[in-house]
C-alpha cells in the first residue's frame, strides 16, 4: 500500500494525462531518449507544464547520444540552439572545453536565484559531473551503471541458486549452464568498452588512463593495456571456443541473446531493466558485477553511465528562470522516484533514494538497488571516480573497433589494447593542442 501511495503521489504531480500548460516563455529541451523512455521524458516534461503557467518546456527527440550532441554543436554554430541538450557521460570533457557556450548550472541557477543544495544529490552521481572544487556543470538525468543480469530459470536447471561473484566463478557457472542444457552460451555483453575496460578499471580500483583519468589534467595518456586488461580480455576472446562468452554486438545489441534464452547472463547497464522484463518469459535476477579474485580481495565501485543536463547560452534572463524552475522540478523527490522506478535507472537524488528504500519496493523488485550499492558502497579512489577524457566520443569508437578485431581472433587481447591506447592517444593529444 506505501509503494501504491508513492506512484500515486508521483502520477498526481507529474500529471499522467495529456495537456499543455498556458505558458508565456518557451523553453526547448533537446533529449536522445527514444521510445519507452522517450514516453517517461514526456510525461516529466508534461508534469512540469501543468504545475506551473509561466514556462513551457518543450522536449525534442533528435536522436541517438552522438546525434543529439551533434545536433546540438551544429545549431549553437548557427544561433539556433535549444536552452538544454541531453550529453552522455563520454562528452563531458568536450562540452566542459566549449566555455563559451555552457552556462554552469551551479551559476545558472545562483543567477535566476532557484535554491540549490548540491548535498541532495547522490556524490557517486553528481561526481562526475562537477568542477574540481566541486560546483556541478550539468544535472544528471538519467544515470545508470553495468550490473549483471541472469536468468533464475536456467540457473536453477544448473543446480545453481546464486549470480557468480568473480570472474572465476563466471566461467565454472558458465561451463555447467552450458553442460547441463540450461543454456547455449554463459553469458554477453553490451557497451563493452564501458563493461569491459571502463567500469573494469574502476572496479579493481586500476587506472584506464594517467593524471586520474583525466580529472587531473588535459596531458593523460591511456593505461588499459595493462597485464591486468589483458589477461581479462583475452580471457574473455579465449571464451568464446567454450560458448561461455559470446558477443552480440554494441550498445544493447546483445540483450536479445539473454531476453531470448540463449545466454544465461548478461552484463549490461541497469537502465536495460524495463525493458528486460517486458522481453523476457523467465524471472531474473540482477547482481552485482564480478570480479577477479586473483587480483583484488574486494571490488572497489562501479561508475556511472547515461546522461546529464547541459544548458546553452544565447538564451534570455527570462528563460534561464524557466530552465532553473524546470531542474528543480527534475530534482523533486516524486520526480525522480518515478524516473528511477519506471525505467532502470538511479534516482539522482538521497530523497528519491531513500523514499524508494523505505518502501517495499525493493523487496518486491529484487535487484533494482544493485546498482546503487555498486557505485556509493565504497568512497571512490583517483581510479574509481570516473573519466574525463577529450575527443572520447570517437575514441569510444576506436575500442569497439579492436575490440572486436580480439574477438574476431584477428588481433590477440595485448596486441589490439595496444593499438586501442596508441590510437587514442593521438585523439588525446589532438584534444590537449586544441584547449591549452
Amino acid at each position: 500500500m506505501r509503494q501504491m501511495k508513492i506512484l500515486i503521489s508521483a502520477i498526481l504531480m507529474l500529471g499522467m494525462f495529456s495537456g499543455t500548460a498556458f505558458s508565456a516563455t518557451q523553453i526547448e529541451w533537446w533529449h536522445a531518449m527514444g521510445g519507452a523512455l522517450g514516453e517517461a521524458v514526456n510525461t516529466i516534461v508534461g508534469g512540469f507544464n501543468r504545475s506551473q503557467t509561466e514556462y513551457e518546456m518543450k522536449a525534442v527527440y533528435k536522436g541517438n547520444y552522438t546525434e543529439t550532441m551533434t545536433a546540438a554543436i551544429a545549431a549553437f554554430r548557427a544561433k539556433k540552439q535549444p536552452h538544454v541538450v541531453q550529453v552522455f557521460e563520454v562528452g563531458t570533457a568536450t562540452m566542459m572545453a566549449a566555455k563559451g557556450a555552457i552556462y554552469p548550472v551551479h551559476q545558472m541557477m545562483e543567477d535566476a536565484g532557484q535554491p540549490f543544495d548540491e548535498s541532495r544529490y547522490i556524490s557517486a552521481v553528481i561526481g562526475y559531473y562537477t568542477t574540481t572544487d566541486g560546483k556541478l556543470l550539468s544535472l544528471p538525468f538519467n544515470s545508470s551503471t553495468p550490473v549483471v543480469f541472469w536468468n533464475k530459470a536456467a540457473f536453477a536447471k544448473a543446480g545453481l541458486d546464486r549470480a557468480p561473484k568473480t570472474w572465476e566463478e563466471m566461467g565454472k557457472f558458465s561451463k555447467k549452464l552450458i553442460s547441463s542444457g540450461a543454456s547455449e552460451c554463459g553469458f554477453t555483453i553490451g557497451w563493452q568498452s564501458w563493461s569491459m575496460l571502463e567500469n573494469f578499471s574502476t572496479w579493481h580500483d586500476v587506472a584506464f588512463a594517467t593524471k586520474e583519468n583525466g580529472f587531473a589534467g588535459l596531458d593523460t595518456e591511456f593505461v588499459f593495456d595493462s597485464p591486468l586488461h589483458v589477461k581479462h580480455i583475452q580471457q574473455l576472446a579465449d571464451w568464446q571456443k567454450d560458448n561461455v562468452f559470446r558477443y552480440g554486438g554494441r550498445r544493447g545489441d546483445g540483450n536479445p541473446l539473454f531476453a531470448e534464452g540463449k545466454c544465461a547472463m548478461l552484463i549490461n547497464s541497469s537502465a536495460y531493466y524495463g525493458g528486460l522484463v517486458k522481453s523476457t518469459k523467465f524471472d531474473f535476477g540482477t547482481s552485482q558485477l564480478p570480479y577477479w579474485a586473483s587480483a583484488v580481495s574486494e571490488p572497489q565501485n562501479s561508475i556511472i553511465g547515461g546522461a546529464t543536463l547541459w544548458v546553452l547560452k544565447g538564451g534570455t534572463k527570462d528563460e534561464y528562470k524557466g530552465v532553473a524552475k524546470f531542474m528543480t522540478y527534475m530534482s523533486d523527490v516524486f520526480v525522480q522516484t518515478y524516473w528511477h522506478q519506471n525505467t532502470g535507472y538511479v534516482p539522482i537524488t538521497n530523497e528519491a533514494y531513500e523514499l524508494t528504500k523505505n518502501s517495499d519496493y525493493y523487496k518486491k523488485n529484487e535487484g533494482r538497488d544493485v546498482a546503487i550499492i555498486q557505485m556509493s558502497s565504497k568512497p571512490p579512489t583517483s581510479n574509481s571516480k570516473g573519466l574525463r577524457l577529450g575527443n572520447f566520443v570517437q575514441i569510444r569508437d576506436i575500442l569497439n573497433e579492436e575490440l572486436e578485431a580480439i574477438w574476431a581472433g584477428k588481433k590477440t587481447a595485448k596486441v589490439g589494447l595496444g593499438d586501442a591506447v596508441s590510437r587514442g592517444n593521438k585523439l588525446l593529444r589532438k584534444f590537449e593542442r586544441a584547449n591549452r
